[in-house]
């Protein structure tokens, strides 16, 4: 997907988590958006920095990026929900288009999911609101039915 799609699915997941998270629209949504939002939104963006740096869907878009920031607040307590936001893209990246990822860089070979649309498609709108509905589905199912428990009960120990 290209950079406006990132931001479109971010916000969308920014809005849609925290609606999970509190189960309405009120002030507490409101401050779960902003706690969440920002971070998920800058997780979001933050693959795309190998358009500057490195080889784009190769240099950030790969599984020791996404480790790294899973890892991170277990060890600095801080940047909780940057994590979502580089999944989130990566998931984008996979189903929402025909090129692959280099989830294994620096091991060249990308891999793809075949069932997304190019980015210049007059589709990619659509493919990206039906990317970001699947992700809201999942994390709603993980938040609903407390799947989210048994890891953090492992990691309470390290925080």
């Amino acid at each position: 997907m290209n950079e406006r799609g990132h931001v479109e699915n971010a916000v969308l997941l920014s809005v849609g988590i925290a609606v999970i998270l509190e189960g309405e629209l009120a002030i507490p949504t409101v401050e779960a958006l902003l706690a969440v939002g920002v971070p998920v939104t800058l997780g979001a963006l933050f693959p795309d920095i190998d358009t500057s740096f490195g080889t784009h869907r190769k240099t950030f878009h790969n599984l020791a990026t996404l480790g790294a920031f899973v890892a991170f607040p277990v060890f600095f307590g801080n940047l909780h929900y940057v994590w979502i936001g580089v999944a989130t893209h990566y998931v984008l990246d996979m189903l929402g288009n025909i090129r692959g990822m280099a989830l294994f860089y620096p091991y060249p070979e990308e891999y793809d999911i075949p069932v997304g649309v190019a980015v210049s498609s007059k589709w990619s709108d659509a493919v990206t609101l039906a990317v970001t509905a699947f992700e809201l589905a999942v994390i709603a199912a993980v938040v609903h039915y407390d799947l989210h428990q048994p890891v953090l009960e492992a990691v309470a120990p390290y925080v």
